[in-house]
């Protein structure tokens, strides 16, 4: 039996990359799963084929993150589909992506995450999990330079962090805990090749300077990992990227 057997997952933004394969990666461990997606059905559907024929359990569910229709909408699917609601892997984040609204990156990467996480809290029961997915870009912003392309969306991806942590007491009431994972620039992200397209070089300078990327795969491991890993409440998981440690602390 996997640790997660009995147990539902939503993982936001799960249609591709980093989310595709926690996804399936709890799948694996026995979770019921919820693979949420904006627009991409066709791309949202395979994930959930591919979860089943392994032999587990997952369904597609669209929503716009940024809606409060949206947000309760997957929550409610998560009961309608499993029965409960364990986990939420807060995964879905933006902003590089051109033609958005003025202050999408806020919109998405703070005020949606808090609200999903609004509408989950009543119906997750005590020991349930929320994992925040960041990066360091974003979680060192205050302290660290970042690249001028990705400063607005590392400081609302920040904003977001900070407003999920203003939320730990009350998480503590009910008994959930919250843990963020903080990974550095991933290989094969649409972040990572939407930077590089407005940076050209950036991503092979980042690799040179860190000595490693992580894969799409290996993060998205560490990340899964932390659904059920024994941490405190509040815990940040540092996945790469050791040198940012240092330059935190000048």
């Amino acid at each position: 039996m996997g640790k997660l057997e009995h147990k539902t997952a939503i993982v936001t933004g799960s249609s591709r990359g980093i989310g595709a394969e926690v996804a399936k990666f709890l799948a694996a461990e026995g979770a019921a799963v919820v693979v949420n997606y904006r627009q991409k059905a066709p791309r949202a559907n395979k994930v959930v084929a591919e979860i089943q024929a392994a032999g587990g359990r997952a369904a597609a569910v669209g929503a716009d993150l940024t809606t409060e229709e949206g947000v309760h909408a997957l929550a409610s699917k998560a009961m309608e589909e499993f029965g409960s609601l364990d986990v939420l892997v807060l995964n879905a984040s933006g902003g590089m992506e051109t033609g958005m609204e003025e202050g999408y990156a806020l919109k998405l990467n703070r005020d949606a995450q808090v609200n999903m996480l609004n509408a989950a809290v009543p119906l997750m029961p005590e020991g349930s999990r929320v994992v925040f997915v960041t990066s360091h870009q974003a979680h060192f912003v205050e302290s660290v330079p970042t690249m001028p392309e990705y400063e607005p969306v590392a400081k609302s991806k920040r904003a977001g962090e900070d407003a999920l942590r203003h939320l730990l007491p009350q998480l503590e009431d009910k008994g959930i805990s919250l843990v963020v994972v903080s990974g550095d620039m991933i290989e094969g992200t649409v972040t990572a090749t939407l930077l590089d397209r407005s940076n050209p070089g950036a991503i092979e300078a980042r690799r040179a300077e860190a000595g490693k990327l992580y894969s799409v795969k290996e993060f998205a491991a560490e990340v899964a990992k932390m659904v059920t890993a024994d941490v405190e409440s509040g815990h940040t998981e540092y996945v790469g990227g050791a040198d940012y440690f240092g330059k935190a602390a000048q």
